[in-house]
Order: structure tokens, then sequence, then C-alpha cells
């Protein structure tokens, strides 16, 4: 779900779907004869998608999610997006999704909001009621070889409507995503160099609502070297627009955090932590058990990467299992203490500081979070002594109001995703990962979104709404 420039080479076909709603946007398909939208597969019709072809599939799930933006979007201009899929960038372990870039850009025109500003083509076209670019207003590339080999093999998109995915990416989430981004949920300014965009080196619409915390000014009032470190600066960098900020409250909750409050010697709250894409989600109530580790390892690690011994299975039954990060996918490790009866599992980091853990797993029934290396060796410090089946760690897992809202700051406006190093097509174009519940503009797909894009489920259209739509 990265949004960097696609580039298409096919002629594009006149077959187009018209959604219905307060606004008109057109999904154009631009796929040679015979593949991606056009691919001639027969396939079975699933969760509510009746094409008969794996193109046609593909096109019905693309116009579905175009259905969603016509209906909350408004302009008398169509909006038409071009769309084809095509190799992305991949691997056994992960793949880039989609691409999506606005075809144009335009400042100056007629009903533009803010003077010297660039606006993409869509929402441009909006304010000025006039098609000031009619060649198309989106281009999206989807990945064509997602689940091949080498390319998060086995994992294909979803084609079906209602979201029911299991452990298959959804094609009208990540379509949902994409197209935002071509609407204008990104900036057209360099994050590596500080430039503006174009010979005029003017601010894109969304450089205005970029407010960085360390400064106190926005991106299109910093100098170019002001960018530059603030693209890198985490959790610095937050959307100043009315729209998300009045709605942030109704729609993020506190982040989870692991309380331990025995024994006192390492009582306190182990924040920030690194929150699953899989498993349920904590609530303010949380769980609470004995915290017990498994070792599988002879430096006394453990990694839980194969089923769990007896004897470390008797150990987390009916606790929270503390499990070592490294070796296999996070899913493995929390199955396995699922599978050996446990309440709940640590992970601890292998290195400073935490990550959001990635994976799906649609089969996990219990909560999973990540400490960091530093707290990870806190707690294994007071395990020493515990015995075969008691530890007297006593932990509770749960959303922690003390910290405020999860990927927001003290004032309620939610975080920009600045990671350090700067990561190209993904950095400042998206909401931070620390956001909880995911939101559909996080630069990862999460198993958990819906096909939302307004309040109380997600915040992407607030943001739209403050840009202009």
């Amino acid at each position: 779900m990265k949004s960097k420039c696609l580039f298409l080479i096919a002629a594009v076909f006149p077959l187009s779907f018209s959604a219905m709603g307060a606004a008109t946007v057109v999904v154009t398909n631009a796929d040679a004869a015979g593949v991606g939208l056009n691919d001639p597969a027969p396939v079975a019709p699933v969760g509510g998608n009746t094409g008969t072809t794996l193109g046609q599939q593909r096109l019905n799930a693309l116009t579905h999610a175009a259905n969603i933006w016509a209906a909350t979007l408004d302009s008398n201009v169509t909006i038409n997006i071009i769309v084809q899929f095509v190799p992305l960038s991949c691997n056994a372990a992960g793949a880039v999704l989609g691409s999506t870039i606005p075809t144009t850009i335009h400042a100056n025109f007629p009903g533009a909001v803010r003077v010297n500003t660039w606006y993409p083509q869509a929402l441009a076209n909006k304010l000025s009621s006039i098609d000031l670019a009619p060649v198309g207003d989106v281009i999206s590339g989807f990945n064509s070889s997602l689940g091949q080999p080498n390319c998060l093999t086995g994992t294909f998109f979803y084609l079906g409507l209602d979201d029911n995915h299991g452990d298959n990416v959804d094609l009208v989430t990540i379509a949902l995503h994409e197209f935002a981004h071509g609407l204008g949920f990104l900036t057209f300014t360099s994050g590596t160099t500080g430039n503006f965009a174009g010979p005029q080196a003017l601010p894109t619409i969304y450089d205005h609502f970029l407010l960085d915390n360390s400064t106190g000014l926005t991106w299109a009032n910093m100098t170019p070297a002001q960018r530059v470190a603030s693209a890198i600066a985490v959790n610095k960098l937050v959307w100043n627009g009315p729209n998300v900020s009045a709605s942030v409250p109704s729609v993020l909750l506190p982040p989870p955090a692991a309380r331990v409050t025995a024994p006192p010697a390492i009582a306190g709250t182990y924040a920030p932590v690194g929150i699953p894409a899989f498993g349920p989600v904590l609530t303010i109530d949380g769980i609470t058990g004995e915290v017990m580790p498994v070792v599988d390892q002879p430096n006394g690690t453990g990694q839980a990467c194969d089923p769990l011994s007896d004897v470390n299975a008797a150990a987390v039954r009916g606790k929270i299992a503390l499990i070592d990060r490294g070796t296999c996918a996070f899913t493995i490790k929390v199955k396995n203490a699922q599978n050996a009866a446990a309440i709940g599992a640590i992970i601890v980091n292998n290195a400073p500081g935490v990550i959001s853990m990635s994976g799906t797993d649609s089969a996990i029934t219990i909560p999973s979070l990540m400490i960091s290396q530093e707290q990870g060796n806190t707690l294994k410090g007071a395990l020493v002594n515990r015995s075969r089946l008691r530890s007297g760690v006593l932990a509770k897992l749960a959303l922690d109001p003390s910290l405020g809202l999860s990927g927001a700051d003290s004032s309620s406006r939610i975080l920009v995703f600045t990671p350090n190093p700067y990561q190209s097509g993904s950095s400042v174009s998206h909401y931070d990962t620390t956001a909880f519940p995911n939101m559909l503009m996080e630069p990862s797909a999460s198993a958990d979104l819906t096909h939302s894009v307004d309040v109380p489920q997600d915040l992407t259209l607030r943001l739209l709404r403050d840009i202009g739509w």
C-alpha cells in the first residue's frame, strides 16, 4: 500500500463502471486482453461478487471500492480512476500491494482555496467545477504477482465484497486505500531533499496541515532542511486539520500496555508496546495473569517456533507466555502458545524499542503484544527464581487510558508516519502505525480493517474533508 509513481504502458480500454452517489467515480480498465482485469480464468462467485472470471471479479471489487468513495464525496466532475494489474515489488515475506498517484496537479485555478498551492487533479476539478485535464484523474496499479512464489507466497487477493478475507488480502480494502492517495492523501514535497514539487516549487495542499510539534511550523512554512528533519522526526509530525482533530477522540482508543503488578521491584507500566495485526483487540478490562517464560534454547531464550514441549506447555497453561522474538513469524509464536492453553502472549523484542507485529492468522484467539528488549530483560530477571509452574510475576494486558490516545499527541492530533530512516513511498503520506485501532491509511494493510472510511471506524474521509473535499 505504497503511494509511489506507477506508469501504465498498456492502452486504456473503454470498459468502465460508474458509481452512484454524491460523486461519480469511474474505474477504467487499462489492462491488455487476457491479463489482469481481463483474465478469463473461470472462478466461482465469492462474498457477494458475482463475477464468473478472475478479471471480472477483480474489476467488480475495484468498482465496489469506487462506489464507497462515490457515496461519500461530492463533485460535479466525474472522477476517472485508471486501473491496471502489474507486477510490483515483493518477496516471500512481503509485498507492495498497490501503487497510486494523481495523474496531474494544479495550482491557482478558479476555485482554489489556497493560492500558490498544488492540488491533486480530482480535487482541483471538484473545486473549479471544470475538468482541468481530461486524461484521467488517478492512476492505480495492483500487484498481479501476489501469492505467487517469492511474492507473499500463498497469500492472494480476496475478491469478495463482504470483507470476509480470512488470511488473504482484501482487495476492496487495498483499493479504498490506494484511491484515497489518488484523491489527495499524500504530499508531492520530497522528504529526502525537502524541496517543493514542480518548477514553481509550491507546497501541496496536504503540506498546509502537516504540523511539526518540534518547531511549531507546518510543512508549507518550513525550509527544505527543516522538512528533511521533520520527515524522520519520529512521533513529532501531526495532522492539524480541524475535521480530523475533532474526530480523533471518537475513533482512536488508549494504547495497549503491559501493567506489571507484582513483584513490587519490577511493577509498573511497560509501554509503548508493539501491536499485532492478528488476534483479538485488547479492551480496557484486558486479561490478567501470571507470566511464565517459554524456554527452548540452550542460552535460555524461548522463541516458540515449534509446538511447545510438555514442560513449556505445563508452565504456560492458563498463564501469559513470555516469548522471544526471532527466527519465525509472530503468528507462529502466538499460535503455539495458544495451542498450549496460554491466555495471552508477550513477545520480547531482540533489539531496542518495539515494532508492530505483522502477520495474519484468523485462528488466533488470544491477545498478544510486544515489549522492548530492556523491559523483557527486567521481566526475565524476576523470572529467574520461578518454579516450574509458578513465577509470582503478575501482569495485565489491556488498554491504558492513562497513556492518552494511541497514535495521537496530547492535543488529540493524529500522528503522521515519520520513521527513521525515511521510507520512500510511505513516509509522511500515511497515518502513523501507532494508531489504534488500525487506520485504513497506515502504510501496511492490517487484517482488522473494515470497508468504512469515516468515523467511528476510520479517519480517511475526515482528512480529505480537511484538504477540500
